[in-house]
């Protein structure tokens, strides 16, 4: 019987999980069009998402290599700035 509740719960907390996760992934999607910090709030999502959820775990991955990429390519064109003006 404690295996049966224990089974319940674990489905429980891995479907609350999706129902917020999915929740405040929409509204950040939603925000790339109108005002709001989809930037933030999207891998927010998917962080709460990947604590249930291996898709989820693989997209904050992605999400998180192309922000490093990203930052990386705007530092590397400031160094390039800074030197043509030197």
């Amino acid at each position: 019987m404690t295996e049966m509740y224990n089974w319940s719960l674990k489905k429980m907390k891995r479907m609350i999980v999706a129902l917020i996760g999915t929740t405040i992934l929409f509204v950040g999607i939603a925000m790339i069009f109108l005002p709001g910090p989809a930037v933030v709030v999207i891998p927010a999502a998917l962080g709460i998402l990947a604590t249930e959820f291996a898709w989820a775990r693989k997209a904050l991955q992605l999400v998180k290599d192309r922000i490093k990429r990203t930052t990386n390519s705007l530092n590397n064109n400031e160094e390039q700035k800074k030197e043509k003006s030197s």
